[in-house]
């Protein structure tokens, strides 16, 4: 005999069930892997919904979607930040419409599935732009609400996308729908740098700024000349500074720096220096460096014909990719393939104060010399660095203390890029930097630590209080954020 409860419970898991099959795209793969299929996971449940109530649905359905729920957009992450083993992969590409773009409170509402060049050409039809122009046009908007990126400040302004995102609207681990913006500044300090473990976000809000020409110089440097002319970049008055990113060579012992400004007045030149820089960037680089890599074993040979590559590139860099009139800052962004192919890269980061960095650039460059001397490896693309101002928007900032210079080295991926890294990190964390949670790959739960100290409490109680069950927490996370909730407790 079954008691009319029981019927009511069934009837429910039963609805459930048939809404999930009719509704709801779904697979069940034997593995998972990032854009860079350098990271690989295993779900029970890859989804996408493409309503707020299939969101709703889908957390709080936890026995067809198990825990952990990870959303992804474009899955660009370099870090296992996203995996969601045992559990739901929430693929948010189905939320990808612009909502508003408001020219008077120059504002831009979008999904969280948008992508950013896609939102910003739209906002260029407007007379808009972004504050942050990154590199990765694929970025989807809600990673860019909550994540972290990077790109070189302009002069008086962020240069993390996050820190211009002033609403949030997710989908709580309970299934409630909430919002979190200005009216709740710490909190949505807070939101910014949760990565999703306070829920799914599903739109954003943010502010642009009216389209400006931007100027675009390069200059090649020695090493020793670049550090003793950093001090003259970086201190100029306002009106006077330029955005710096910097293009690394430990092995020519050069820095390439790209110089941006915003003119008051002009009209933006066409796309061409960008879409050559852009071509060069995402195909040219990596594509030659990976059949050199295939091709040519003797790396005596192999090396030398990547530095002679680089040094054509700094030349271009500096004879024609150059314009003082201005081009448009939106033409910087690429768009990536949906599929990585051959032709792929990847990359890690960690910041560092702007005042030591001259002494931790000159350490860095020798530090990639000794460790192809000792261990025979190399990074078969270049290097490259940005300089970020302050800014304490969000909880786990990397510049939340002064301005910072990132060390980024770049690869295709080969043999040996993994203990690389592993090197990587320990010099980083050894001359104090920051890194990101989804871009930095090989962190250790004590490297994390020694970044973020009692920001990782704080940010600690905060995901309790949202995610007391650890709907959205996995063990990536877990690992980085165990323990400290109750250090920091029996520390007071």
């Amino acid at each position: 005999m079954i008691c009319i409860q029981s019927i009511k419970k069934i009837n429910i898991r039963f609805f459930t069930t048939m809404l999930t099959q009719n509704q709801l795209s779904t697979q069940n793969p034997s593995e998972f892997t990032n854009w860079g299929k350098t990271i690989i996971s295993h779900p029970k449940i890859v989804v996408k919904p493409k309503t707020l109530d299939d969101l709703i649905l889908i957390i709080r359905d936890t026995q067809t979607y198990p825990s952990p729920i990870r959303a992804i957009g474009s899955n660009h992450s370099t870090t296992q930040c996203a995996v969601a083993d045992g559990g739901t992969v929430v693929d948010m590409t189905g939320f990808n419409q612009i909502l508003e773009i408001n020219t008077e409170a120059k504002t831009v509402t979008v999904q969280a599935g948008a992508l950013y060049l896609d939102v910003a050409e739209e906002l260029r039809k407007q007379g808009l732009q972004f504050f942050v122009n990154v590199e990765l046009g694929n970025l989807s908007m809600g990673s860019a609400a909550c994540g972290g990126t990077k790109d070189a400040s302009m002069p008086g302004e962020f240069g993390q996308v996050c820190s211009y995102a002033i609403s949030l609207k997710m989908v709580t681990p309970q299934g409630k729908p909430i919002e979190i913006n200005e009216e709740q500044p710490e909190l949505l300090r807070i939101a910014r740098s949760s990565y999703g473990l306070l829920g799914i976000v599903y739109e954003v809000t943010f502010k642009v700024r009216p389209a400006r020409p931007m100027a675009l110089r390069h200059k090649v440097y020695q090493l020793e000349e670049f550090i003793c002319a950093l001090p003259n970049m970086i201190n100029r008055p306002l009106e006077q500074q330029e955005s710096i990113m910097l293009y690394l060579f430990p092995f020519l012992d050069e820095v390439a720096v790209e110089f941006r400004q915003y003119q008051e007045e002009g009209k933006t030149s066409g796309s061409l220096l960008w879409d050559l820089r852009n071509w060069t960037w995402s195909s040219l680089a990596p594509g030659l460096s990976y059949l050199l890599t295939r091709l040519m074993p003797i790396k005596t040979f192999r090396y030398g014909l990547i530095d002679q590559f680089n040094q054509k590139v700094q030349l271009v860099m500096e004879k024609i990719l150059k314009n003082p009139s201005g081009t448009s800052a939106t033409d910087q962004i690429i768009r990536y393939p949906d599929e990585s192919d051959w032709k792929k890269y990847t990359f890690s980061i960690w910041a560092f104060p702007e005042a030591e960095y001259p002494a931790i650039l000159r350490a860095y460059f020798e530090f990639c010399r000794n460790y192809y001397k000792e261990q025979g490896y190399r990074c078969n693309m270049l290097n490259v660095a940005y300089r970020i101002l302050q800014d304490d928007s969000s909880l786990f900032s990397y510049s939340s203390d002064s301005n910072v210079m990132t060390l980024d080295p770049v690869s295709t991926g080969d043999p040996g890029w993994g203990d690389f890294i592993t090197a990587y990190n320990e010099f980083c964390s050894q001359y104090g930097g920051v890194p990101l949670f989804n871009q930095t790959r090989g962190i250790t739960p004590q490297q994390v630590e020694k970044a973020f100290g009692d920001r990782l409490a704080t940010f600690e109680q905060y995901r309790q209080q949202y995610d007391p069950h650890d709907r959205m927490l996995n063990q990536y996370f877990r690992d980085r954020l165990q323990g400290t909730l109750i250090s920091s407790q029996q520390n007071a």
